[in-house]
């Protein structure tokens, strides 16, 4: 059963891996779009880690709706508002409980996904964070291991594909051979589950 020490856990790692990242995720973005994902996100979850220290919320959904707040207060662009939907939505489809099951955090982090590509209007192939996001939720029910597998060969997979949506769809033809940012910066997040896990 997954409590929230897990998921406090999942966004410490997850700001500690942007912070790491950060330079590699801005100099993605910065041939097709505003060089800015990377510091983006740093400032993001930096401020996530900072309310949680602070706040100190007892269940799972509790510390991702508050991870889910902070992202969209404090990011600029489209990435704090999709990546605070994404941890909202799943926070708010975790409910009160104080213990999760991996199966039931697989059917919230959907319904966050599917929040996030409403928002967005993107599909998987459209060179986007869902790229990384729909595998990596499909491949859940085998672990976070396989998760955090599926989302990094989602990410790889942007390189050749042309954007359709987002600031690189602008680009056109010029914005394939380019490994997207946000399929790169989701694919850290699900590898923080594995850290959490400690697996």
């Amino acid at each position: 059963m997954l409590d929230a020490a897990f998921f406090r856990r999942w966004m410490t790692a997850t700001t500690a891996s942007v912070d790491r990242e950060a330079e590699r995720l801005t100099a993605l973005d910065s041939p097709i779009g505003d060089a800015d994902h990377g510091s983006n996100l740093q400032r993001g979850f930096t401020a996530v880690a900072a309310a949680l220290e602070k706040e100190d919320p007892q269940t799972p959904g509790a510390v991702l709706i508050l991870a889910g707040r902070q992202l969209i207060s404090t990011v600029g662009g489209a990435s704090g508002p999709l990546y605070g939907t994404l941890l909202r939505r799943t926070g708010k489809a975790l409910g009160d409980a104080g213990e999760v099951s991996e199966a039931q955090f697989a059917e919230a982090l959907r319904a966050g996904v599917d929040a996030v590509m409403t928002l967005g209007g993107a599909a998987p192939g459209d060179k986007t964070m869902i790229d990384a996001l729909v595998p990596a939720v499909d491949a859940l029910g085998d672990g976070f291991s396989a998760s955090r597998a599926a989302a990094e060969e989602g990410a790889l997979a942007t390189t050749p594909l042309q954007a359709r949506k987002g600031r690189a769809s602008y680009l056109g033809e010029r914005s394939i051979g380019h490994q997207d940012p946000g399929a790169t910066s989701s694919a850290l997040l699900i590898a923080g589950l594995v850290e959490a896990a400690g697996e």
